[in-house]
C-alpha cells in the first residue's frame, strides 16, 4: 500500500507514517476516554503495532488527531481510538480523518468494517457506518474495568 498523506489548506496534515505518531500523546488521551480507562501505555503501543494507524497533525503544534484501524487487509476492521483533541475540535477534523481512511482503496475493498460508539453516531453515519442489520448473529466478550486490574 502506498503511504497515505493529505494536507488541508489550513496546514492540518494527516497521515498513516506510525513514526510521526506521538505515543505520550495516544496514552494520555486513551488513558482518560471513556472506553479504554485507564489503559496501560505499553498496551496503547501494542495497539499501535498492529493496526492501520492515522494521525492528524496541527502545523507547529504536532499530533492533535488519531485514530486506527484493526484490520487483516483483506474482509474485516475494527474501527477504534477516534479522537482530536479539545483545542482543535469544531473544525471538521474528525469527519476529515474519517473521509480519508475510508476512501482508501484497501478500505473499500473490505467486507465489513465495525465500530463500537456511545456517542458519535452523526460523525461515522457520513462514512457510512448503520445500526446492526442483524445484531442477533453477533457476539463479544466485555471485560470492563480490565485497565483498572493490570496496574
Amino acid at each position: 500500500m502506498a503511504p497515505v498523506f493529505a494536507k488541508r489548506s489550513d496546514g492540518y496534515e494527516l497521515s498513516d507514517d506510525k513514526t510521526r505518531l506521538n505515543l505520550p500523546l495516544v496514552s494520555e488521551f486513551l488513558q482518560g476516554a471513556y472506553w479504554s480507562r485507564n489503559i496501560p501505555a505499553d498496551v496503547v503501543r501494542r495497539a499501535i503495532e498492529g493496526s492501520w494507524c492515522f494521525g492528524v497533525y496541527a502545523p507547529d503544534e504536532g499530533q492533535v488527531g488519531f485514530a486506527r484501524l484493526v484490520t487483516d487487509y483483506a474482509t474485516f476492521a475494527y474501527l477504534a481510538d477516534v479522537f482530536v483533541v479539545e483545542p482543535h475540535r469544531g473544525l471538521g477534523l474528525a469527519g476529515w480523518l474519517m473521509d480519508a481512511m475510508f476512501e482508501q482503496e484497501a478500505v473499500k475493498a473490505l467486507r465489513r468494517v465495525t465500530l463500537a460508539t456511545r456517542d458519535a453516531h452523526s460523525l461515522y453515519q457520513k462514512v457510512g457506518f448503520t445500526p446492526l442489520a442483524r445484531p442477533e448473529i453477533f457476539m463479544e466478550i466485555v471485560r470492563p474495568g480490565i485497565y483498572a486490574r493490570t496496574q
